[in-house]
């Protein structure tokens, strides 16, 4: 059920707003070891959270939302995104099977949570009008995930899914670039 919580709260978080500027990367993952980020643990490599956290173990967001920016976006389109959530262990790989994705727009407000997340941490729940930019599906029991109507734009595409090796909760976060009508396939992988 806490694994279940920290996907949630991990897209939740990943609400987009104001626009950050894009790094030009179609792809880029990162992934961290969590322990339990809702109840404030340190990453497996015993790092300190820079910042104290609020309650329920979360970091309080330093970014505000930006209604203005928001109202800019896009909610909805005609681009489609689909792949596989998997994880290549020393022992094999991974599929992540019945996980939660989240795609959000790139924007400096997600871009807070997902340097959060990849540091261990969660942040502050996402203000409740940043979650209609934030769309979210599960994979099947082989991993594999399909979004549809999607806007353009950059987006943060999120995951996370356990390493047997290490017991550990491993968040995947790429980045990727929609046009209106495309159909992109991503590889969340690490």
């Amino acid at each position: 059920m806490r694994h279940l919580l920290l996907v949630l709260s991990l897209g939740v978080a990943l609400a987009g707003c104001q626009m950050a500027p894009y790094s030009g990367e179609t792809q880029r993952d990162e992934s961290i070891e969590v322990s339990d980020v809702n109840q404030g643990t340190e990453r497996q490599d015993t790092t300190q959270p820079e910042t104290p956290p609020s309650g329920r173990g979360r970091v309080p967001r330093q970014v505000e939302f930006p209604a203005e920016q928001y109202a800019a976006l896009e909610k909805s389109g005609s681009a489609a995104l689909s792949g596989r959530l998997t994880l290549d262990t020393s022992s094999g790989s991974v599929v992540g099977a019945n996980e939660t994705i989240s795609v959000a727009p790139i924007t400096t407000y997600s871009a807070e949570a997902a340097e959060q997340a990849l540091a261990g941490r969660a942040v502050e729940r996402a203000d409740p009008r940043a979650r209609a930019y934030t769309h979210t599906t599960r994979t099947d029991g082989n991993g594999y995930f399909m979004l549809q109507g999607l806007p353009s734009g950059n987006f943060y595409v999120s995951g996370s899914l356990v390493n047997p090796t290490t017991g550990q909760r491993q968040v995947v976060i790429h980045e990727t670039r929609l046009n209106q009508g495309q159909h992109r396939e991503i590889d969340l992988s690490r």
